[in-house]
């Protein structure tokens, strides 16, 4: 996205958080359904992180690129989504 030489701190942490998820999705806890649910509480907070990383981590700059913005925001919508269904789930049983 371009923001690797602007931005190096989020850069990292987008590194860190997406490590972390995939991590988490490809089953490092284990693959036991009973497991699986804290699994997904923890994508829906990396998820969160993802999107209110670029204000976080680089202050609240008015300067952030656009593209930032939008990537941070989509993957961080997409990864806080992805354990909605496990958490209903869940739920319902």
């Amino acid at each position: 996205m371009g923001f690797n030489a602007t931005l190096p701190t989020l850069a990292v942490t987008n590194l860190i958080a997406g490590l972390a998820y995939a991590f988490l999705m490809g089953g490092g806890f284990g693959s036991a359904f009973e497991r699986t649910h804290a699994m997904c509480w923890a994508a829906t907070g990396i998820g969160v992180w993802t999107i209110v990383a670029p204000w976080v981590v680089s202050g609240a700059r008015s300067s952030h690129p656009a593209a930032v913005i939008a990537s941070n925001a989509l993957v961080g919508g997409f990864a806080a989504t992805t354990g909605v269904p496990g958490l209903m789930a869940r739920r319902r049983t």
